[in-house]
């Protein structure tokens, strides 16, 4: 809104004004409401001397059209939120009549709300059916239509500037050119921490949702995470992927593939994507669609120039509230009869919390817990406070909102205050009722109790069922409270156990996903600590996937206070599961946290495993002569301790590595020295794994008869294990030896028997890997049209993977000889 929309005030008369202010408190139809706005306006033509504002001065002024102005003034629509409380300040109504009115429109609305549910009968809905259905030939049926939008806040006010903005872009973005192509529109929302950039975002985005019938995509993407726990890129494609319904063993491998099927599957579509809180233009290009009926929304304490300059984005600054718009989020909250009757108190708050978003939400949710207090006590507080938050000045907001945080704080019982200050010890984003019970050292049944007492003060979000978060700066907050007001023996134990619940939990999860793993050796958790219960491989599934960026971040935060063996053996934990959803430049930072954290503390065993796990991501990465440094450092390490199964496992890796390049007989020996090195040690499952390797690397040496014992006595000895990967793996060399050895009908029976288990456990590059071997066996054996299907399906897979060996797969298509690709082995 500009300047002039919003008059002083200070030409009212107090008996008009007190008038109004009666008559609003007591409006409860359209009519009656309707009334007040029209003697708004005839209230302000005789104190500004002229005329009538004419309808058609309104619209120019608002940007409304005159019908649904007169309308409004009729008494037959009920101006939406945001229109009546920009139609009142044109109209010259002082703060506590703005206050009076909004609260009064609110009261109609509910009022007309309850005798007509089930009824679509408002002017909005109307609209929203017009403009809303997807369109003919564009919008496939099964196309899911994911809706991530946050929960819009109830006491939205104000913005009205920044709204006819984002109107004015939003409609560019649904509405065809000149030309006939609609352009594709990024708009960014920049502001001050607290200042109510996601509150308008949401806002904004849910009253126009129905411009975008195909759906609405949310991340927060934590770029100014107190903790530094950014949301990369590749997590934010990743989960609107998922979103959007694409199996995980479907999703790509690499970044560059995954913004190519995010795109191609926004393409055509017409979606909201709303990117909250960005750090930088880096952060958001990825995220970017190529559809030109998407919208896409950015907050950012950052301007994002570079997002502006190179990708032409529309800036809108969100500054503070006017004190208008203070009065009427206040208002909302605590009541205008509460404000009316103490308004220099109410003045010297929104005063002293410098009109910041934030601060008044705390703010308002004190008042409202304390009803008897007068307003005059909280503001005496503010001024009182040695660091007041009007030395607020436009800049991050960090410390100048301390003053209003502790108030809330200091309302809390001191369990639920204890409760606060140690989320100070925890890594984030986010956390969940059994690990807060942990943290705490509480009983688990006395947390929801606490939790919800500290989203009742504002202090923490449930922003999903039994999952709390917080606002950076309570984050920052309430790691201060927990440096001030807890010893560091008390800050350290509280690091540990949480640390402590986490490696517990996900240790059993772990194995879990992978039964053969030789477990860790961990020590006891801490008094107080309860590691959840999952106990089978769908629950351990489910948490990972709930937990794994607490997991990430508790990687660094143990090694950041000196906790590594807890780093090493989370990173440890997170291996099967990341590899598993593709996520390795997420596992390779684990890992090279933990192997810092182990080397500085001289833990061999804890830099034994993570040289190895570390080096089976980097050879996925590429990364091969790095990866085969940290295979030979392993052993290194595993000899010095006489650790066997250790060895093993990472001679078993090594030769997988050297089987991928092509270097079979190097890979035989590195399979040889595990297989020995298990049986020696009578380990069932890794001598099953090395036998497939062993039989795989005599196969790619032409000698099928040693190949085919080993295979099929792995196969026996997996039969006891339930070992389902190991399983496929093996039934895929099989395959490989049958159709060497001309038995192409055998062979197809292994492939399809490998198939099936690869898709169990979701296995993607092994997956087409069979496929393309299985496609070379059915062409063999003259079902030319089989093997091409075959292909196409394993084509799909490796394109989506960005895989190289998609190339070879094209070239069978083509009718083109190709040499046998390369294989782990049951890597």
């Amino acid at each position: 809104m500009s300047e002039q929309w919003v008059p002083s005030g200070t030409h009212q008369t107090s008996h008009g004004s007190a008038e109004l202010v009666r008559v609003g408190t007591e409006a409860q139809t359209l009519p009656e409401l309707a009334g007040l706005l029209r003697q708004l306006r005839r209230r302000e033509a005789r104190q500004q001397g002229e005329t009538l504002l004419t309808y058609r001065q309104l619209a120019a002024k608002t940007g409304w059209s005159r019908g649904i102005i007169g309308e409004y003034f009729a008494g037959n629509i009920l101006p939406p939120p945001e229109r009546f409380d920009a139609l009142i300040r044109l109209l010259g109504a002082s703060p506590a009549e703005q206050g009076v009115l909004a609260t009064a429109r609110d009261r109609v609305e509910e009022r007309r709300r309850r005798p007509n549910r089930g009824h679509a009968t408002t002017g909005r809905a109307v609209a929203r059916a017009g403009v809303g259905g997807p369109r003919a030939g564009t919008t496939s049926p099964r196309f899911p239509i994911p809706r991530q939008l946050p929960p819009a806040l109830p006491g939205f006010v104000g913005r009205a500037t920044q709204l006819a903005q984002l109107d004015a872009e939003c409609a560019r973005a649904v509405a065809p050119e000149n030309d006939g192509v609609a352009s594709v529109t990024v708009m960014t929302l920049s502001g001050t921490a607290g200042v109510g950039k996601t509150t308008l975002a949401v806002n904004f985005a849910h009253r126009v949702a129905h411009r975008f019938p195909d759906g609405q995509l949310y991340v927060d993407l934590r770029g100014f995470d107190a903790t530094g726990t950014v949301v990369t890129a590749v997590e934010a494609v990743r989960g609107f992927l998922e979103a959007l319904e694409v199996p995980p063993e479907r999703i790509p491998t690499h970044l560059p593939a995954q913004v190519g099927l995010y795109r191609s599957l926004l393409a055509g579509r017409r979606m909201l994507v709303l990117l909250d809180n960005a750090r930088d233009a880096d952060q958001i290009r990825p995220l970017l669609v190529g559809s030109p009926n998407c919208l896409v929304l950015v907050t950012s304490r950052n301007r994002l120039a570079g997002l502006i300059a190179a990708e032409g984005a529309r800036p809108i600054g969100v500054d503070l509230l006017s004190t208008a718009e203070a009065w009427q989020l206040l208002a909302r909250r605590l009541g205008t009869d509460r404000l009316a009757a103490e308004p220099q108190a109410v003045d010297e708050i929104i005063e002293r919390c410098a009109r910041l978003p934030l601060a008044l939400a705390v703010l308002a949710a004190r008042g409202a817990e304390k009803p008897t207090f007068p307003l005059a006590a909280l503001a005496a507080e503010l001024r009182a406070a040695p660091r007041p938050l009007d030395s607020f000045d436009g800049g991050d907001a960090g410390t100048d909102v301390q003053a209003v945080f502790s108030w809330s704080y200091r309302s809390l019982t001191s369990a639920a205050a204890r409760l606060f200050r140690l989320f100070g010890c925890h890594p984030g984003p986010d956390i969940g009722v059994a690990a807060a019970a942990s943290l705490a050292g509480l009983p688990r049944a006395q947390v929801p109790r606490l939790l919800a007492e500290l989203a009742h003060a504002h202090l923490v979000t449930e922003h999903a069922p039994g999952r709390f978060g917080a606002h950076d700066l309570l984050r920052a907050y309430a790691a201060e409270q927990v440096e001030r007001l807890e010893p560091e023996q008390a800050r350290r134990a509280a690091i540990r156990r949480g640390l402590d619940h986490y490696l517990h939990t996900a240790h059993a999860a772990a194995l879990l996903l992978q039964p053969g793993r030789d477990p860790v050796t961990l020590t006891a958790a801490a008094p107080g600590v309860l590691p959840e219960e999952i106990t089978d491989l769908g629950q351990a599934l489910a948490w990972f996937s709930v937990e794994y960026p607490v997991l990430l971040a508790a990687v660094a935060h143990a090694r950041r206070a000196g906790f590594d063996g807890h780093a090493w053996q989370l990173a440890w934990t997170l291996v099967d599961f990341l590899q598993r959803r593709g996520r390795w430049p997420d596992l390779a930072v684990a890992q090279r946290n933990a192997l810092a954290g182990a080397q500085r503390v001289g833990d061999r065993p804890g830099q034994a495993n993570a040289h190895r796990d570390l080096a089976r991501v980097l050879s996925r990465l590429g990364r091969v002569n790095e990866a085969a440094r940290n295979y030979r450092q392993a052993l290194v390490i595993f000899a010095e301790l006489n650790d066997p199964t250790g060895q093993a496992r990472t001679h078993r890796a090594f030769g997988a590595m050297l089987d991928g390049l092509g270097r079979h007989a190097e890979s035989l020996e590195q399979s040889e020295r595990a297989l020995a090195l298990y049986r020696a040690a009578r380990h069932v499952a890794g001598e099953a794994s090395a036998r497939n390797a062993v039989g795989w690397a005599y196969a790619q040496l032409g000698r099928y008869e040693p190949a085919l014992g080993h295979c099929r006595e792995a196969l026996a000895l997996l039969r006891t294990t339930g070992d389902r990967h190991g399983e496929a793996n093996t039934w895929d060399s099989l395959g490989f030896i049958h159709a060497r050895l001309a038995d192409h009908p055998a062979a197809i029976r292994c492939f399809q028997r490998a198939l099936g288990l690869y898709r169990r456990v979701s296995d993607r590059y092994d997956e087409a890997d069979t496929l393309s071997r299985l496609g070379e066996s059915r062409q063999a054996v003259g079902d030319a049209a089989g093997a091409a299907r075959t292909w196409r399906r394993a084509l799909v897979i490796l394109d989506d993977l960005g895989h190289p060996d998609a190339e070879r797969v094209r070239e069978l298509l083509a009718g083109e000889p190709a040499g046998d690709a390369g294989h782990t082995g049951g890597g």
